[in-house]
């Protein structure tokens, strides 16, 4: 999801500094920020120093794994036909979702935290520092968000009010309420982005009537009408997903092993969604059985996984899921390939990052990345992936995927604000965004959402009620150390009716 918990860039590139601003820099598979608006009071609250890190911090990081694998479950929609339709993403002047045109000038507006006759202002607030992953998070967010509002302030922006990002606060990992407060408290922005790897301050913001736009790696954080999840809404984390099946399917794999983290429980949900997906669908996709199943695997790997991987060997397994992160994926593959096991495919939730699997050479070879969102190597289409490729590029930044996550958040503000009419407040750009972004593909990247129903997390018994129309999901495939599109590239979305979790066929589908 992710979608995507612990997704980001490797540690390695987490390390790597930008040349003007000294700022950490993502690989392809986070991003880097458009800097429209450095002449703003942009800046960056990190606190960073070389103290210790506390029990806070400490703690802090065993939380974190809660929101480990979330990235495997998303949801999605089917027809095409999106609110999109009516937005306007590449001409100067704008539609309103009742279909006004707006002219370009700005309607006098007074009274409305952050907005002034020039300018709608937005805070952000996340994981920059003490991230025990090592990966890009806000920054690289941010970037994505920056990158969008660059494109459309150089349109005229909103009725000639420029969109500006004017604080990005550092939670440290363990601070995000604090930071959250800080925002709500100051009282001086429009509304919010977050990508942190706790979200614990989501819901101090949505009660201060402001709209959130968040990195749903956590979807009981974000269950709240202000607040609007990328890539996905609230999604049902134990239900079995037919991707799940799909994919043991296309590996013709009969054994499966499944891991997931001790400490975490929407990890050890996952895995046990993967487990329920293979006792679900085994009869339609070749008798699939799980002959391992661990969900007790230490955060971090810090005794290697030899004694596992003996284990599966010894059971024939013959694909295996992983419900943890990356860098934990990697010493996975290298222990499977130093018992024997290197040519055994890996299904991943956390790894959509090329230079990560690039620089691991043959490591990966042959191994599944689900992911909730046109992946970069499908085909344009009619969608914004250009666009998005463009303008993240234009500061020399890579389209990463928490770029590509801060672009989406950032058109939905657009959009929500746009549909609230040229009278908007915060209530109404609330209200619009879960009236009108009912089938929303933001350009064709991410599978149709219905925001007005996805703020409460379904269940098995309730996906009719709270889950999305469809759910659908792309795949991409390494060969040769790079990703490849699973399927028709200019189809990229497998997906199945959204109300239901039996097995069916998917039908492979583009958005725009």
């Amino acid at each position: 999801m992710t979608g995507e918990p612990l997704s980001g860039t490797s540690a390695s590139d987490a390390r790597k500094r930008d040349p003007v601003s000294g700022s950490v820099e993502g690989s392809t598979s986070l991003n880097r920020m458009n800097s429209n608006n450095r002449g703003e009071k942009n800046m960056v609250r990190s606190e960073r120093s070389a103290r210790p890190r506390s029990g806070k911090t400490m703690r802090a990081a065993a939380a974190l794994v809660a929101a480990v694998a979330l990235v495997a479950a998303g949801c999605g929609n089917s027809d095409g036909e999106s609110a999109d339709d009516t937005e306007t993403t590449k001409a100067p002047a704008t539609t309103t979702a009742e279909g006004t045109e707006t002219t370009g000038a700005a309607t006098p507006i007074t009274g409305v935290p952050g907005v002034t006759d020039t300018e709608i202002k937005f805070a952000s607030f996340g994981t920059i520092s003490n991230n025990p992953l090592g990966t890009c998070v806000l920054e690289c967010f941010n970037r994505g968000v920056k990158a969008y509002f660059a494109y459309r302030n150089s349109e005229g922006g909103v009725d000639g009010r420029q969109l500006v990002l004017t604080s990005e606060l550092d939670d440290q990992l363990s601070k995000n309420k604090e930071r959250a407060l800080e925002i709500v408290s100051a009282g001086d922005t429009f509304g919010a982005f977050s990508a942190a790897q706790i979200g614990t301050g989501w819901q101090d913001v949505a009660a201060a009537g402001m709209p959130l736009y968040v990195w749903n790696i956590s979807p009981a954080d974000a269950a709240n009408d202000a607040i609007f999840g990328f890539p996905q809404g609230t999604i049902c984390v134990d239900c079995p997903r037919q991707i799940n099946g799909m994919i043991i399917k296309e590996a013709k794999a009969t054994k499966i092993a499944v891991l997931g983290y001790g400490v975490s429980e929407n990890s050890k949900v996952s895995a046990q969604a993967v487990q329920r997906a293979v006792e679900t669908y085994s009869d339609d996709i070749g008798g699939a059985e799980v002959v391992y199943f661990n969900d007790d695997i230490a955060f971090g790997v810090p005794n290697g996984l030899g004694p596992e991987v003996t284990a599966m060997k010894d059971k024939g397994v013959d694909l295996v899921f992983g419900s943890i992160d990356l860098n934990a994926m990697k010493t996975l593959a290298q222990e499977m390939a130093r018992q024997g096991m290197g040519d055994v495919p890996m299904v991943h939730a956390n790894t959509y990052d090329q230079k990560f699997v690039k620089e691991a050479g043959d490591l990966f070879e042959g191994d599944f990345v689900s992911v909730q969102f046109r992946p970069f190597e499908a085909e344009a289409g009619d969608s914004d992936l250009d666009l998005f490729k463009e303008w993240v590029s234009k500061d020399g930044n890579d389209p990463v995927e928490l770029a590509y996550f801060g672009w989406i958040a950032a058109r939905a503000a657009y959009d929500g604000i746009v549909a609230a009419g040229p009278q908007f407040d915060q209530a109404k750009v609330i209200a619009a965004s879960n009236e009108t972004l009912n089938d929303y593909t933001a350009g064709g990247l991410i599978p149709p959402q219905d925001y007005g129903r996805s703020h409460t997390v379904p269940t098995v018994d309730t996906l009719d009620q709270f889950g999305n129309k469809t759910n659908c999901s792309s795949v991409v495939k390494v060969k040769g150390g790079e990703f490849e599109v699973l399927g028709d590239a200019a189809k990229p979305f497998f997906c199945w009716p959204g109300d239901t979790v039996e097995w069916s066929e998917p039908e492979q589908t583009d958005f725009k």
